[in-house]
């Protein structure tokens, strides 16, 4: 890209090819994913805290659930002040989340921590993208999710500190909770 190119001021759906949503549709996806996403993390810890909660990994699970919960209200209010109506899956992230905290805490807390790591990864490069479509004219926006992003970055850097590698069938299990995270953005963007 050009200097003249760089200075250039964007908007937001600028560069959208014949088929990809409108700018307004675009924004109401974003907003609506991300607050499914942080209603998610929330009840992962939520999950992880029912069978952690007297653990080691307790106060550092509260502090990142308490950011999470931060994020969580900054959308829930977004949601309203854009007029966008949450996911229609709700419900089911409700139960989803709860479980899957709850599940990786019964394989330990090492196990829980790669949980962690594995779905702030994928939420990392998800707002990466974000703040890469968002334009000068949603510049508001943009740093909301290039903060929560640094955030998510530091809950990942530790976890991985506090040994999620180490957690049993860690590959594995950590592909199947990106996986699954990748599918459940791409559903509450659209549902």
């Amino acid at each position: 890209m050009t200097a003249a190119g760089k200075a250039r001021r964007r908007t937001t759906g600028e560069d959208r090819l014949p088929g990809d949503p409108a700018r307004e549709e675009l924004l109401a996806r974003m907003i609506r994913v991300d607050q499914a996403g942080e209603y998610g993390a929330v009840r992962i810890y939520e999950g992880q805290m029912a069978v952690l909660g007297r653990s080691a990994s307790a106060p550092a699970l509260r502090r990142m659930s308490e950011q999470e919960r931060r994020h969580l209200d900054a959308f829930d209010r977004l949601l309203v002040v854009r007029r966008v109506r949450p996911t229609l899956l709700s419900p089911l992230w409700h139960v989803a989340g709860f479980a899957l905290g709850a599940g990786s805490a019964l394989l330990g807390e090492k196990a829980a921590m790669a949980c962690t790591a594995a779905v702030e990864e994928v939420i990392d490069e998800h707002y990466a993208a974000q703040a890469e479509a968002l334009g000068d004219d949603e510049a508001e926006l943009r740093a909301t999710v290039e903060a929560f992003r640094a955030d998510e970055a530091g809950h990942r850097d530790l976890a991985l500190e506090a040994g999620a590698e180490q957690a049993p069938a860690y590959p594995l299990l950590t592909g199947a909770i990106k996986a699954g995270s990748r599918l459940a953005i791409w559903l509450s963007e659209r549902i």
